[in-house]
């Protein structure tokens, strides 16, 4: 626990926070916060169980699923992102973190040993790493400039903790004890089937004389036969045994080291364990995204806002682009805006030319945004969300008492009774298992619900009615290569749906035109 004079670190509104870098206290570390249900259909499922994968100690899953409701929150965490970008901020929370894993190492492998004084040894080595972990991070923090008031808080708190008394304190008692017992000196003696333990007093080195008598013999440097003993990590029962004696030799050294463990078992800070845990959320992040980076692609901080006038500049689908860029390949950006009135995006074009993807890209960035990381785009504006929700294709389940049509019907029934003006509204291809004049006519209701709800939103249709809905609606339209229709350009365009599948050269590609298909079959 921190010196007493030392105070907890403030949020960001100056209240006593149970995080350190998340600005709101109220949050704490999110161990229960279940996955928005909106994760699987925009594949942030998929996004941030690969961002966590690397630190699994670490649990920051839950961290993830808690989107911020306050602008300024998700620009406080802004800032620690962009302090943490920089090479020198990096070098320091990263060799902090080192200190600290070696700590918890240290801290595992005390539950493994069985002996009490074996687990004590541990327990000072420990407070030692500790006492390096903090003093260095306290050098290291103190020589580089930070920006963000996160970082900023917690080196004017971890300064302070390291000056008090109480940390003083315990740096020097785990020192001397360390001391203390390096000093100690004993002799083991086997009498017969015993083992005896005494102090070591002035009896000669036996070694030093029988290499004195053998010297006369020496003609040269010997090859050196010692055999290195494997280090089992835990002492056997003899050791212990020993130990024990020794323990008994020395009491007063001994019962110092037991009078310290006992007094100083909770010896961690909880502000610097709660910095420990939370300040990999921000490292997790920039890790996952640097291989995107490294293939071109840029990342922004976008400005988040309660107004509906959005836009995005060279954005992309992260899941997607981090699965090409593990095969070499590189993922088409996009533009997208909406300015004034607009608040709905229809996109229609081509099966396979990229829709779907855009819908999720939308998806991911606002959600993205939300937890104030850098977002996958040369720039952009956002809408700072209450609710996101998705209607996504699914497929249907045998066993299930409902229909397609029904089960569409009732999951976009419980969306609309449920979104707000603050809402973002994700829908992809629904309404596809009943007849096209059905299709529409369910379609127009619900587009009309939406205009009237003035929610912004993101329609993947086949109905190109839709998108000359009226002045609320954008139209964006799949492109396809010019001289080879066949061919996607997976990049959206803002235009008049057309009415166009290019199915037909999508078939003749693969051989299943009529004619060929009459050709093939004698």
């Amino acid at each position: 626990m921190p010196d007493e004079n030392v105070a907890a670190i403030p949020s960001r509104a100056g209240s006593v926070a149970v995080s350190v870098l998340f600005a709101d206290p109220s949050r704490g570390l999110g161990e229960e916060a279940p996955a928005p249900a909106c994760f699987r259909d925009l594949n942030l499922d998929q996004i941030v169980a690969a961002a966590m994968a690397p630190k699994p100690d670490y649990h920051l899953v839950p961290i993830f699923h808690t989107a911020l409701a306050d602008i300024e929150d998700i620009r406080y965490r802004q800032a620690v992102f962009r302090d943490a970008e920089r090479l020198e901020v990096r070098a320091a929370l990263d060799a902090f973190a080192e200190g600290m894993q070696a700590l918890r190492a240290n801290r595992a492998q005390i539950d493994k040993v069985r002996y009490k004084l074996e687990q004590q040894a541990w327990f000072l080595d420990g407070v030692l790493l500790y006492d390096a972990a903090v003093r260095g991070f306290v050098e290291a923090f103190t020589a580089v400039e930070l920006h963000s008031a996160g970082l900023g808080a917690f080196r004017d708190y971890l300064a302070a903790y390291a000056g008090s008394s109480r940390f003083t304190a315990l740096a020097a008692a785990a020192a001397g004890l360390k001391r203390d017992l390096a000093a100690i000196s004993y002799c083991v003696y086997l009498i017969g089937s015993h083992v005896h333990v005494a102090p070591q007093k002035s009896q000669p080195d036996f070694a030093e004389e029988v290499l004195d008598v053998f010297s006369k013999f020496k003609q040269a440097d010997a090859k050196d036969h010692s055999v290195k003993l494997p280090d089992r990590g835990a002492m056997n029962h003899i050791e212990a045994s020993i130990l024990d004696l020794v323990a008994q030799l020395y009491p007063e050294t001994f019962g110092r080291l037991d009078a310290f463990a006992t007094a100083e078992a909770d010896f961690m800070d909880t502000t610097i364990a709660t910095f420990d845990r939370e300040v990999q959320f921000y490292l997790a992040w920039l890790d996952h995204v640097a291989p995107v980076r490294r293939q071109g692609l840029p990342f922004c901080y976008p400005e988040v806002s309660d107004g509906k006038a959005v836009h995005g500049e060279a954005v992309f689908d992260l899941a997607l682009a981090h699965k090409l860029a593990g095969q070499g390949d590189t993922v088409v950006t996009n533009d997208f805006a909406l300015a004034g009135s607009e608040r709905i995006v229809v996109v229609t074009g081509p099966n396979q030319g990229g829709k779907t993807t855009f819908a999720r890209m939308l998806g991911q960035l606002h959600y993205l945004a939300a937890l104030g990381c850098p977002v996958p785009g040369r720039s952009a504006t956002l809408h700072l969300f209450d609710h996101i929700f998705t209607h996504f294709e699914r497929p249907e389940i045998a066993a299930s008492e409902r229909s397609k049509l029904e089960d569409d019907l009732l999951r976009m029934r419980d969306i609309l009774g449920l979104a707000t003006p603050a809402s973002l509204v994700i829908l992809n291809e629904i309404f596809t298992s009943t007849t096209l004049a059905d299709a529409v006519w369910l379609s127009r209701e619900v587009m009309t619900r939406l205009v009237d709800l003035d929610v912004l939103a993101v329609w993947v249709t086949f109905i190109d009615e839709l998108a000359s809905f009226g002045d609320t609606v954008v139209s964006m339209v799949g492109g396809v290569d010019p001289l080879d229709t066949a061919l996607r350009t997976f990049q959206l365009e803002r235009r008049p749906a057309d009415g166009l599948a290019y199915a037909m050269a999508l078939a003749e590609r693969h051989g299943l035109t009529y004619r060929i298909l009459k050709e093939r079959i004698p």
